[in-house]
């Protein structure tokens, strides 16, 4: 409940301008004279449910927290947690502050570790997310020309789907990433780079009888057992769309398998054919591990790219990973590269 204390403040600061003289109003946080241990506070009683358990965690006292907590909700003008019988629910304006306070803190926390890194002579990090196709095609290789160039840069690579990693990267858990932005993405958030294509292709183990065939026709495939991704993956959906729009219904014996390491284990024990990223195939099937299919599938992934928030400067390491990255894709090493 907002009372009349909390609401002469908002009065005074929540607007655009101040009525008297134009001046731009001062935000809450300020007025709030908001610090770290707020943000410790609003993110333990987020995780504990519970304003005691969370003073403990951050060695105070529960009257401390709940004076701390109170401030704050008084500054803001709405309760932030429902409190119940037996401890507290964040309510929406909470969950909002909490998710924003973990942003914060982890960006703290990279700041710290930036300047640790600086201090000790190294020259900074910089986590990245990319997508399976790239992750087997050219995305090692401009890690590699990182390396060698600034062999002091750290650089930490997770694979993900491109759903997982823009909501890592909004907060704040990688800085770039390799993938693609959809139209059910909220575009106006992240600077977007396009890099390629990604064709797809048809795998099958070496010696699969299907190999000594050139003329694979539509029914024949979609009568054959299959190895395919997930059902609410974008590559499954087209998949079973290229055999409704050419007027027969989707594979029946089905395998679904995300890994490309385990999509190749199960072909070498079937006779299961397989659709994957023409990249990936390609470097398993240089490896031995496969063949590809003579067949051409009409389901190819949208393009992907580089994919960075907008509403923050990249580190110099991360400009270095951008730029290898881009270097990698057009085939040439950059070795006049520089760290702005």
């Amino acid at each position: 409940m907002v009372t009349p204390r909390a609401t002469r403040r908002l009065n005074r600061g929540q607007g655009a301008t101040n009525a008297q003289d134009g001046i731009p109003a001062t935000p809450w946080f300020i007025r709030a004279r908001l610090r770290t241990r707020h943000l410790l506070l609003l993110t333990a009683i987020g995780e504990e449910g519970n304003i005691h358990k969370a003073a403990e965690m951050l060695n105070m006292s529960q009257s401390a927290a709940s004076r701390l907590l109170s401030d704050l909700e008084e500054i803001i003008g709405s309760q932030l947690f429902d409190r119940l019988p037996r401890g507290v629910r964040a309510n929406w304006y909470g969950k909002a502050v909490i998710r924003h306070a973990r942003i914060a803190l982890t960006s703290l926390r990279e700041a710290a570790s930036e300047i640790d890194l600086l201090k000790s002579g190294q020259t900074g990090h910089v986590n990245v997310g990319t997508i399976s196709g790239p992750a087997i095609s050219f995305v090692p290789r401009a890690i590699a020309s990182v390396a060698r160039e600034y062999p002091l840069v750290r650089v930490r690579l997770q694979v993900e789907s491109s759903n997982r990693l823009l909501e890592a990267l909004q907060a704040g858990e990688i800085e770039v990433m390799v993938g693609r932005l959809l139209d059910r993405h909220d575009t106006s958030s992240y600077h977007y780079r396009r890099l390629a294509d990604e064709p797809v292709c048809a795998v099958v183990r070496k010696g699969h009888p299907l190999l000594a065939r050139g003329d694979l026709q539509m029914q024949e495939l979609a009568d054959l057992p299959w190895v395919v991704p997930q059902v609410d993956s974008v590559l499954r959906h087209r998949f079973d769309l290229m055999f409704r729009e050419a007027g027969y219904p989707s594979p029946k014996k089905l395998i679904e398998a995300v890994s490309p390491m385990v999509v190749t284990r199960l072909l070498e024990e079937t006779n299961y054919l397989a659709i994957l990223a023409r990249d990936v195939a390609e470097y398993y099937a240089s490896c031995g591990l496969v063949s590809v299919l003579p067949v051409s599938l009409s389901c190819d992934m949208d393009s992907f790219g580089i994919i960075t928030r907008k509403d923050g400067l990249l580190s110099p390491a991360a400009c270095v990973v951008c730029e290898a990255l881009e270097a990698a894709v057009a085939g040439t090493d950059r070795t006049e590269r520089r760290v702005a």
